[in-house]
């Protein structure tokens, strides 16, 4: 009965239009008839607990069963992180405003919500000394509820009214990124994910470590149309090719805006993200399993956010590799 419950939440909330270039794509490439596509993702989606889409992410039509049961899908870690981010504790991660006040330490940019700048005048006035603004919904996710605003446009009154307009409760200074990240990509922040877990001794272990790169976009999430690349944990070394969760695209061994090699890319003050992860992880332990997001600037790391439900795409397609047994060891 559950899995059935799943199975009309990810018809629910399937995207259609990519559901349908999926399919298409699919069967031209593998000359495969659809009906025998769908009637196969139907049944990985029962057997393996995943949505429709994951079943293309995947790549299940080209892999047998012991492959496809290593991959973690939607019902999988809705499950795992209901348990190691309980309900009752995760709103420390859902709530930006709450986020910064609780981890205010490990910031590197200004962030201000919409009651403190109505408050003080002043520190409205502070924000605007930025060329660019980010403003945000406190609650948003995937880049959703974001706008990038430029300061020369707005007075504090004005600045706040406009929030207000478009209901926005957030106010960040823009960042910096590090020159090397620049090179890489300019067209947004480019973030790395670390993917922490606390283990029975409260001890921090590492799941995974990627590097987001934005494909010339404001943002650099995998559901914007952007790549994530994997990093050595060892090194801070980029050892494989950026890959989009749109599966019409080729893997990215270079930047096809820049040029700039993705792999073999080292990502600046590697020990100081781990240290800083580590640190973080451990400010509230209530909360097991985060993806952290982090911005590396010429002074260093710092951190946006955590994401207590944290996407099994960015943390699997990378390395081309289910990832589930290692979470299960957990459980």
């Amino acid at each position: 009965m559950s899995r059935l419950l799943y199975f009309i939440y990810y018809l629910k909330k399937l995207d259609r239009k990519k559901f349908f270039l999926f399919l298409d794509y699919t069967a031209q490439q593998r000359n495969i008839s659809k009906f025998r596509i769908v009637c196969d993702m139907v049944f990985a989606s029962f057997r393996y607990n995943i949505s429709l889409l994951e079943y293309f992410q995947f790549r299940f039509f080209e892999k047998p069963s012991e492959e496809r049961k290593k991959w973690a899908g939607t019902g999988f870690m809705y499950e795992y992180q209901k348990k190691m981010n309980p309900v009752g504790e995760r709103h420390i991660l859902d709530d930006k405003t709450l986020f910064h006040s609780r981890y205010a330490p490990f910031f590197k940019h200004r962030v201000y919500n919409l009651a403190t700048l109505q408050n003080d005048k002043a520190l409205a006035e502070d924000i605007l000394k930025n060329e660019e603004i980010v403003l945000k919904v406190s609650d948003g996710k995937c880049g959703v509820g974001v706008a990038f605003v430029k300061a020369k446009d707005f007075s504090p009154d004005s600045l706040i009214d406009y929030m207000i307009q478009h209901q926005f409760d957030l106010a960040e200074s823009y960042i910096k990124q590090h020159p090397d990240l620049m090179q890489l990509s300019p067209s947004a922040v480019n973030t790395v994910r670390i993917f922490t877990q606390l283990n029975q001794h409260n001890e921090v272990d590492i799941l995974g470590c990627r590097l987001r790169i934005s494909i010339n976009c404001k943002v650099d999430n995998m559901a914007a149309g952007n790549v994530a690349a994997p990093i050595d944990p060892a090194t801070g070394l980029v050892n494989g090719p950026g890959v989009y969760s749109d599966i019409t695209k080729k893997p990215e061994k270079i930047h096809p805006v820049t040029q700039t090699p993705i792999e073999g890319f080292v990502v600046p003050f590697w020990k100081e993200c781990l240290q800083l992860v580590q640190s973080a992880a451990l400010l509230h332990p209530q909360n097991r399993s985060i993806g952290w997001d982090i911005v590396v600037t010429p002074d260093g790391p710092g951190l946006i956010e955590g994401n207590h439900d944290w996407c099994k795409l960015v943390w699997q397609l990378p390395v081309n590799q289910g990832l589930k047994e290692m979470l299960v060891s957990y459980v």
